[in-house]
């Protein structure tokens, strides 16, 4: 492992480039990677590692790599799998919390021909066991400070995969249960690996698992190819035109697609440094993007929403940001962002792990998700098609094909799959479970024989062109008869004083069609749900505003920041299933009043109007 200097000059920060540099970059870079298949990722680190050398690469409290030592070290655990006998096509699973020597490990391994599956760090038991067995890696590697949750996923193995422990385990002495991975490495060497001592890899094969949420409650593990890895890194490098000055801050999970490759191996393909980080803190952050004198930050939404809340800090505008990347900022938020920290350029985007297609708002219209150029119209084929809440499927016509939504009317988005050797242009790599990849694909699309895939995400599209993200498919609700969106609704609610969060959800009322509004909130004690009530009264229509109020002392969140509903919805209204406090929008008194067992049992009874 190279030892390095944090010390950089401070550059002047580039001047915003215009969007269609930004294109014109993006399509350069992504244009050569045909050229050579046998030119992957690692074979990049490869390249950047005799170009870049000493100059810092991957940063942490805990390591640094300099591009020479990330390269070295992931030539030692590609020697390590090759030694393991993992072949090609073989899935070694990762369990490990941020840190650069993630990212050695996985480049290691796939350099070799191995498939690397990054576990979720925060799955245990039936869960953790069942995402290790679906891809059937005989080999796990787990950090130290998570064993506690592996051994409570080994009673739910049928075949139990071989453990290797990296670190020293707390307070276990010398824990020789399994072999140490991180001292094992270390007896290999780090120089180049010959054509003559690898296996041939090539950009059509598979290299990570990278898991997303489940038609069943259980993750589902997308394919990721070599091709998918070098089209992410060297477009997001086009369009954030990085570059040996720039440093990326990144909070995200190293198990999520954004976190792990495009945050990371974008800067990275530019020359830049990344600064690696377990966790967000918005206390510390703005410390921090000064001390590590960050240049570019990879957010979600949420996250920019708890900077605007925290207290003003003088230190929060004497950064050296000149770029923030990323997806979920709502229009809501982004000006007050934008304002408040001096934030030079905002880069929202939108992407799935496994999709076909990608959005990206070069300009920086506040909102937006991006906009698809008339030139780049063939390289994202994408549509949004009608949709129909109540059977959760898109409306077909008299001869049976999908009906292209108007501008700024509301739908499903889709994105045309190309088969093979399409270059990147309408790819879906689908999942390791092949049932779950056919729940994707909708068929006959347009034409006999076509096939899409499902985003499951309502979108619209204006007349300029930009689309804007409504709400996921099984989020928004229907309600006396009309469509209710979910993100529409929390903008709303969020903009009251006294509101700190919100989660917005449908619930089901005994007696009624449809499912009623329901709003979970955090609030200060200024809070005031007649303030509410009125509030809302000239921003939604009656039937958006939210019937039922529960007041909550936090809201759970997903591993990426996203807000978790399925579980709030399940409770519902009834208060014997929580003991937060409940609120009904009374249409008597016009007001929200609470919620107790004998209104509850008035309600399921049908004994009001609602």
């Amino acid at each position: 492992m190279s030892v390095i200097e944090l010390d950089r000059p401070a550059g002047t920060p580039p001047t915003k480039p215009s969007a269609l540099d930004s294109w014109v970059r993006a399509l350069e870079l992504t244009s050569r990677i045909g050229a050579d298949p046998r030119r992957t990722f690692p074979s990049v680190i490869e390249e950047l590692g005799e170009r870049f050398g000493d100059a810092p690469a991957l940063l942490s409290d805990r390591e640094c790599f300099s591009f020479r030592g990330l390269a070295e070290r992931s030539n030692q655990y590609s020697r390590w799998a090759l030694d393991q006998g993992v072949s090609s096509g073989e899935t070694v699973c990762l369990l490990m919390p941020n840190r650069p020597e993630y990212l050695a490990i996985w480049i290691g391994v796939t350099r070799v021909g191995g498939v690397v599956a990054l576990l979720n760090t925060n799955l245990m038991g039936s869960s953790l066991a069942y995402c290790i067995a679906i891809t059937g890696a005989r080999h796990v590697i787990v950090a130290a400070e998570l064993m506690d949750a592996f051994e409570g996923a080994e009673a739910h193995f049928a075949v139990a995969p071989r453990l290797w422990l990296h670190g020293p385990r707390a307070g276990r002495g010398t824990d020789t249960a399994a072999p140490r991975i991180d001292l094992a490495v270390e007896h290999y060497s780090g120089s180049s690996l010959p054509a003559s001592e690898r296996p041939p890899v090539t950009i059509a094969d598979k290299a990570l698992c990278i898991y997303t949420s489940g038609t069943t409650g259980l993750p589902k593990a997308a394919n990721v190819s070599h091709h998918r890895v070098m089209m992410w890194t060297h477009w997001f490098a086009g369009l954030t035109g990085t570059g040996p000055s720039d440093r990326m801050y990144n909070c995200l999970p190293l198990f999520h697609s954004v976190g792990g490759i495009v945050a990371t191996g974008s800067v990275l393909v530019g020359g830049g440094s990344v600064v690696i980080r377990e966790r967000f803190s918005a206390r510390r952050f703005w410390d921090e993007i000064i001390a590590w004198d960050c240049t570019l930050f990879q957010y979600i939404g949420e996250l920019c929403r708890y900077l605007l809340k925290a207290p003003p800090n003088q230190r929060e505008v004497q950064h050296r940001l000149r770029l923030c990347c990323g997806n979920g900022l709502k229009g809501d938020v982004w000006d007050a962002f934008k304002d408040r920290f001096e934030i030079p350029q905002i880069l929202e985007f939108y992407a799935s792990t496994e999709g076909s297609f990608s959005l990206y708002n070069v300009e920086g219209r506040p909102g937006a998700i991006g906009r698809i150029p008339a030139f780049l119209a063939h390289r994202f084929p994408v549509a949004i098609v009608k949709f129909d809440v109540e059977v959760n499927a898109p409306v077909r016509d008299a001869q049976g094909s999908c009906i292209r939504c108007a501008r700024n009317e509301i739908g499903e988005a889709i994105g045309r799959i190309s088969g093979a050797g399409s270059e990147g242009v309408g790819r879906f790599e689908g999942y390791t479970d092949e049932a779950e990849t056919d729940r994707k694909v909708l068929r006959d699309v347009f034409a006999p024989g076509d096939a899409w895939f499902r985003t499951g995400d309502l979108m619209r599209i204006d007349e300029k062109g930009f689309f804007y993200f409504v709400d996921r498919v099984g989020d928004t609700f229907r309600w006396k008869g009309e469509n209710v969106a979910t993100s529409e609704v929390a903008e709303a609610i969020a903009s009251c004083p006294g509101v700190v969060d919100v989660n917005v959800y449908g619930v089901t009322v005994p007696g009624a069609d449809g499912r009623a509004g329901m709003a979970a909130l955090v609030v200060d004690r200024s809070f005031d749900p007649a303030v509410l009530r009125a509030h809302l009264t000239g921003r939604l229509p009656d039937y958006a505003r939210p019937l039922f109020l529960r007041l909550c002392n936090e809201l759970e969140l997903t591993d990426t920041f996203k807000l978790k509903k399925k579980e709030l919805a399940n409770d519902g209204f009834d208060p014997r299933r929580t003991a937060d406090p409940l609120y009904f929008d009374d249409p008597m008194p016009g007001a929200y009043v609470v919620l107790d067992p004998a209104l509850f049992a008035r309600i399921c009874g049908g004994e009001l109007r609602l």
